[in-house]
């Protein structure tokens, strides 16, 4: 699972796909979702800026 702004999108997709052996991931804009028992992270997992996208 990746938490990541928009400009850091493209790098989450390369590695989920690298990881997960070809499968391809969901994309989720995280103002259009939310959990019950989760809470998405205050910052991108690659930088300080605030995340926009949920990879799973």
């Amino acid at each position: 699972m990746y938490v990541v702004c928009k400009e850091h999108v493209e790098m989450a997709l390369d590695e989920f796909v690298d990881e997960y052996e070809g499968q391809a991931p969901d994309v989720y804009k995280l103002d259009e979702i939310s959990f019950t028992a989760w809470e998405a992270p205050a910052k991108c997992e690659y930088c300080s800026q605030v995340p926009k996208f949920l990879i799973v």
